[in-house]
């Protein structure tokens, strides 16, 4: 039950390794078309090795997460890595975020202050949160499960139990793309406590009504995701399937990780064609960082095997909200997601932006949170 600081410092021992391995980075041939269909290009991988190599500074990164609060707890025999971030207003509501794959915690730094002092940002006090931010197990600064298990309904006990041991008696949960699904986990686990949720990815499939007559937004819907499954989810089927025989390439070269994690940052978001257009470089590094540091390109990929082919499709009747951005996996209709979720609060469809929400939109994403939440 003990909660205990976890400062983060990465020994350096471990940042001259990563430019070493980058210095002996043998790389493959350049890519037939001159586009990003066959994956991430050839030019574009040099220069993220350059500036890997060259410029790049981790140390930034560990001030920034040890000066929010840095925490670990044990749950279930894995030490679970936490973000504790509480707002200057005591009165504020308590909310549980969880991030997905390949984002981390970094996924949420931009939206931290918008939360925690709203009155700054648009807001009023009133609408202010206390944050809880934990790393899924296998992944970043978390530790990796020994035994198989570790599902997304285990995931969410888990953060109904790391909410208790916090002393949040009635707090809300928010999450994206994995973090969508331990997200509504979370409000299964512990409805007593868990007042509501809001994802950012609506994890549902069409109903029989749907598919007979769909309107003409959900037959967009439906050819974007058919597509996606096409020719965008090559990625899960490796992880869903065999996720240790990737793990040995992804943690032995840092080009491999990063190459595996910044194509989803061109694919998933509303990014006009190129990542940077909506992140700095600086900022997608430090995202592979949170991988290729923990060598947990192989321990992350094991919640596909886990998780991918059983999510929970049960009725969900906790109050819920969702923001459905365009440029997403899933994009269903209020009406597709009604036919799951009986008790749906609050729904925005914005006219721009991705997956990766609290990254890439945060400003959207947290006055539609105040405005879910408000409801409750």
């Amino acid at each position: 039950m003990t909660i205990r600081p976890f400062p983060i410092h990465v020994d350096q021992s471990a940042l001259d390794d990563l430019k070493q391995r980058l210095a002996l980075t043998r790389w493959v041939e350049k890519e037939t078309p001159d586009d990003w269909s066959q994956g991430i290009p050839l030019s574009y991988m040099k220069e993220i090795h350059n500036s890997w190599l060259n410029e790049y500074d981790w140390r930034p990164v560990e001030a920034r997460l040890n000066a929010l609060g840095s925490f670990v707890t044990e749950i279930d025999d894995v030490d679970i890595h936490f973000l504790h971030v509480r707002s200057p207003h005591e009165h504020a509501r308590p909310l549980i975020m969880t991030h997905g794959w390949p984002g981390s915690v970094l996924e949420f730094m931009k939206i931290i202050p918008m939360l925690i002092e709203p009155e700054k940002h648009g807001g009023k006090a009133e609408d202010a949160f206390h944050l809880v931010m934990p790393t899924m197990p296998g992944y970043g600064f978390s530790g990796k499960p020994k035994t198989t298990g570790w599902t997304i309904d285990h995931i969410g006990a888990a953060w109904a139990e790391l909410m208790a041991r916090l002393g949040y008696t009635r707090y809300f949960a928010q999450g994206g793309d994995w973090g969508s699904a331990v997200t509504i986990a979370i409000g299964r686990a512990d409805p007593v406590h868990c007042a509501g949720v809001h994802v950012n990815m609506v994890i549902a499939m069409p109903s029989e009504d749907v598919m007979a007559d769909p309107t003409q937004a959900e037959q967009k819907s439906l050819a974007d995701f058919m597509k996606h499954q096409e020719w965008g989810t090559g990625y899960a089927k490796q992880q869903s399937t065999r996720p240790q025989t990737l793990g040995y390439a992804l943690v032995d070269s840092p080009i491999g990780q990063a190459a595996w994690i910044l194509e989803k940052f061109y694919e998933w978001t509303d990014c006009d064609g190129h990542p940077e257009n909506i992140f700095t470089r600086t900022e997608l590094l430090d995202n592979v960082m949170m991988y290729w540091l923990t060598a947990s390109g192989g321990s992350s990929a094991r919640l596909y095997w886990e998780s991918y082919n059983s999510i929970n499709a049960d009725p969900f009747d906790l109050p819920m909200g969702a923001t459905v951005f365009p440029i997403d996996i899933m994009k269903p209709s209020r009406r597709w997601a009604s036919a799951q979720y009986k008790n749906i609060i609050f729904w925005n469809e914005p006219d721009r932006g991705g997956h990766f929400a609290a990254f890439e939109k945060p400003m959207v994403l947290a006055e539609d949170l105040r405005a879910c939440f408000a409801m409750i």
